[in-house]
């Protein structure tokens, strides 16, 4: 984890001086309150009046107030690393989960990506963060401690200190069987997380196959399942620290019979109410602080455990993890595919010989019959596909490289765009400061926007529910057209609209090629505008022809075919390929 821990070094900083001076500082109390027991005797003997204890109050107060000063600082930057650490440590993840290859991602279900993204992350995090503070809540003030009461009576302090370790040993007898634990209730965790999310997306379809009891029944044996696990290493974890702390208090009866022998002036040392007061505050503090250790040692074998399962996907952390935004294509820049070939494993070619390009401010049409790859062309031009053959650069770099770099080259819009449960301008926007207005004319969806009940402020519901499936597309195209990148990739963005607003949304996408300077391809099945853009791909045969709509129109049967279809009144059915 040292890429993620090292840049925070100016915060680590700032925590290591005020731990330092919190954690020593908290030996001040106890000297403290040793001289408040004994001016408060002297007082009850007479041997001092109440108003010298004014002072010694003041300056417990004060040194009080400064420790506790010191320790909402280290507590604040502690804080503070942690959640800089845990802000990178998932934005390494989200990163490569998005980069990760298929297969990779194949092998691994839905509930354990889940676990892994929202709780593995902030178990490490958090096993970083009690290490960081236990550094100085534990090690330091124990120093401190110890070196305070050797000063006392080195003796008695040696005889005390014999059971603190006990602690220490059997935490250590404990890691095996916590790290198990903990394992296999995150597996656990895993399993309920993927049967939960099958249960509620395929509710309508076992409602209808009568399974409703059969799947719940399965649940509910996976919700047991973690429920026992999950107990088991808790108890593991927490369970024992009363033991810890209990072993570490052992050595209290040495300090009373030896403390006491030292007071009466039959000890090793000459001791008064003060001292003895001062020494037990003193060791009970060690005690129970050299008991957390055991809770730390607990802490980081659960750390241990989620790291090595988020490991694979947080590599390039450091070198890789977004690169300066100096190294981002510019608009402006040129897509060259050349002699493009794909193949899915285990299965025949999809295409080969796939040549053409898109200068900046063009929009390049991709149309062809069903199955044919369409879809899967644009994800290769946005490289979340690898070629079989060929190439697909963006200026003078390879899209491949710059998706690896995490450089924003690419915007793609799919056949299933993801709307938030927000409102119309947050789903544009994202929590962007900006106006969504622009963005929502050119995707024709400004007009009717204006007219729901708030505005733009209006909710859409779970997924867009509240809107209708056009207006599902074109506020995903809005969001689209606000975070476009130099190459834009739309997948059948007007499948869902009238031919008025098709027409519109058409002048919008290229108005907007233009004035940014953006390569553009779009695939579709609709077209009716294909003659207006600046060239066409048609896939057919396992290969590609590309040019103008009229050279198409001479040279490629299959264009030419699918283009009367539709000119003629004929339908072409929507390309749900993969």
């Amino acid at each position: 984890m040292a890429p993620f821990v090292r840049p925070q070094w100016k915060v680590l900083a700032v925590v290591c001086v005020t731990g330092v001076a919190y954690n020593v500082g908290m030996v001040a109390g106890p000297w403290l309150e040793g001289l408040l027991a004994q001016r408060l005797a002297d007082i009850l003997a007479g041997r001092a009046v109440a108003a010298s204890m004014v002072p010694l109050a003041c300056a417990y107060v004060a040194a009080i107030a400064a420790v506790q000063l010191m320790r909402y600082l280290k507590r604040l930057y502690v804080r503070k690393f942690a959640n800089n650490v845990n802000r990178a440590m998932k934005r390494t993840l989200y990163h490569n989960l998005l980069l990760a290859d298929e297969r990779t991602l194949e092998r691994e279900d839905v509930g354990s990506l889940m676990t892994k993204a929202l709780s593995d992350v902030d178990d490490c995090v958090e096993g970083v963060r009690k290490f960081t503070t236990e550094i100085f809540d534990t090690g330091v003030v124990m120093v401190a401690y110890m070196a305070m009461l050797l000063a006392y009576d080195w003796r008695t302090t040696l005889l005390a200190l014999v059971f603190p370790p006990l602690s220490y040993v059997l935490a250590a007898r404990m890691k095996q069987p916590v790290t198990r634990a903990t394992a296999a209730a995150k597996q656990s965790v895993s399993g309920m997380a993927t049967a939960a999310l099958d249960r509620v997306e395929g509710a309508t379809s076992y409602r209808a196959l009568g399974l409703e009891g059969v799947r719940d029944r399965l649940f509910e044996r996976d919700l047991a399942d973690y429920e026992r696990k999950e107990t088991r290493a808790n108890v593991l974890s927490t369970a024992l620290m009363p033991v810890y702390q209990a072993i570490s208090l052992l050595g209290a009866g040495a300090v009373i019979v030896c403390g006491a022998r030292d007071v009466l002036g039959v000890g090793w040392a000459a001791w008064n109410v003060a001292a003895f007061t001062t020494f037990f505050s003193v060791f009970t503090k060690l005690a129970v602080k050299s008991s957390h250790a055991g809770k730390l040692f607990n802490a980081v074998q659960r750390a241990q455990v989620s790291w090595r399962r988020i490991q694979p996907y947080m590599g390039q952390a450091a070198a890789d993890d977004f690169a300066p935004a100096a190294e981002a294509p510019r608009f402006g820049q040129r897509l060259d595919v050349r002699d493009l070939g794909f193949a899915f494993p285990g299965e025949a070619p999809l295409f080969r010989h796939v040549t053409f390009a898109v200068a900046p401010g063009q929009v390049v049409g991709v149309t062809g019959d069903v199955g044919c790859g369409k879809s899967t062309l644009g994800r290769l031009l946005c490289g979340e596909l690898s070629p079989t053959a060929g190439s697909v650069r963006l200026g003078e770099r390879d899209v491949a490289t710059l998706r690896r770099r995490g450089l924003g080259f690419a915007s793609r819009l799919g056949h299933d765009p993801q709307l938030l449960d927000a409102s119309v301008a947050d789903n544009v926007l994202l929590g962007d400061d900006a106006d969504p207005r622009p963005d929502l004319r050119r995707a024709c969806l400004l007009a009717e926007a204006e007219r729901m009940p708030q505005g733009l402020r209006t909710p859409v519901g779970e997924g867009g529910a509240a809107l209708s499936g056009g207006q599902r597309a074109r506020l995903a195209l809005a969001r689209t057209y606000h975070f476009a990148r130099p190459l834009v990739v739309l997948d059948d963005p007007f499948a869902s609209v009238d031919l008025d607003t098709e027409r519109r949304a058409w002048q919008g996408l290229h108005e907007l090629a233009r004035e940014r300077g953006m390569a553009v391809v779009v695939t579709s099945h609709r077209l009716l505008h294909f003659p207006e853009l600046d060239g066409v791909v048609c896939l057919h045969d396992g290969t590609a022809s590309f040019g103008p709509h009229e050279r198409l129109m001479a040279e490629c049967p299959s264009y030419a075919r699918l283009f009367d279809l539709q000119a003629n009144g004929g339908e072409v059915d929507l390309d749900v390929e993969r």
